[in-house]
């Protein structure tokens, strides 16, 4: 006949046994059983968050500067190399024909020109509509008209049929009889590009170093929760609970920072395009030109929530792998 503390150990016993059962095998239920248990998890992980706001908030504030950075860079490229396609879309060449060339050898080159496969179009601006279009741009036409001949040469504006074409077309125009200077309108255009191309490389690898950055800085934040929750994880190991059941709260909790930090980065970005509009618009129509920055746009803000949340969840395994394990009852 078994003693009472015999049998006070052994309820004891089942006790605890059924305890490590629920806490190791949530997938008993199904999925319905263990779907519900991430979602508490979820929930109180950012629970926890909320109630700690300021030291919340330092940390998504360090997050989100730290993402919007390398994001505004590669904004700032992206519009910069609108801008220089839609310009170098409407350019081209220009060919200064020498002083005092006749009638009929400007139409031979016009008939030339149009006939090139490469060349989309052609106009010609004579001397004398050149020298009409600069009196009423500049504002000097009682000036001009006192002078004794017109100084103007006329113009051929030829536009490629592709941009890449420019500079070729440039040295074989130049050639042409009559043709006193072959010049590319947006040469500058073509070296805003390789600097944007040279940029943007720098910008990717700050990037890279940032989302690095980031990891690390979550990674130590979720170490700091490990160790405050110490006793907490060893009774739950003690009844039983697995590393994958104890880590999910840390994994959920990073999960939190890196989306709070990529949602704080969006603001930001926002915020930024905002105040820069009105001085990029000013300086656009001193170009007589229409333009509007770009911005980040829904699809692109919910990938910047979801890899700011992906890097979230990797600083916090990085760290449950490191610390989390090594925490075992005694």
């Amino acid at each position: 006949m078994a003693r009472p503390d015999d049998k006070r150990r052994t309820g004891k016993g089942r006790n605890d046994a059924r305890a490590a059962r629920a806490v190791s095998a949530p997938e008993a239920g199904g999925f319905q059983t263990l779907f519900a248990q991430h979602q508490a998890t979820a929930v109180d992980s950012l629970l926890r968050l909320v109630l700690d706001p300021v030291a919340s908030l330092l940390t998504w504030a360090v997050i989100g500067i730290a993402l919007a950075l390398p994001l505004c860079l590669l904004l700032l490229l992206q519009n910069l190399q609108q801008v220089g396609t839609s310009l170098e879309q409407s350019g081209g060449l220009s060919l200064f024909m020498e002083q005092d060339v006749p009638a009929e050898q400007l139409a031979d080159v016009q008939a030339t020109l149009t006939a090139h496969p490469r060349i989309a179009s052609v106009d010609l601006l004579t001397a004398d509509e050149a020298l009409a279009e600069f009196q009423a741009a500049s504002g000097f036409g009682d000036l001009l008209e006192g002078l004794d001949e017109n100084p103007l040469p006329s113009v051929f504006l030829v536009m490629p049929a592709e941009a890449a074409d420019a500079s070729d077309l440039q040295r074989e125009l130049a050639a042409l009889p009559g043709v006193e200077l072959a010049q590319v309108d947006l040469e500058w255009v073509q070296r805003l590009r390789a600097l944007v191309a040279l940029a943007a490389r720098f910008a990717l690898l700050l990037a890279s170093m940032l989302c690095v950055g980031v990891v690390l800085v979550i990674g130590n934040t979720v170490r700091l929760a490990i160790e405050n929750r110490r006793a907490e994880i060893v009774v739950v190991k003690l009844v039983g609970g697995t590393d994958a059941y104890v880590s999910r709260p840390f994994l959920y909790t990073g999960l939190w920072y890196g989306v709070g930090g990529g949602l704080l980065a969006v603001l930001l970005i926002a915020l930024a395009l905002f105040a820069l509009q009105g001085p990029v618009s000013a300086l656009m129509q001193t170009w007589n030109g229409e333009f509007r920055l770009r911005g980040l746009g829904l699809s692109n803000s919910f990938l910047v929530l979801a890899g700011a949340g992906l890097l979230g969840w990797l600083g916090a395994w990085v760290s449950v792998m490191r610390h989390l394990r090594a925490i075992e009852p005694r």
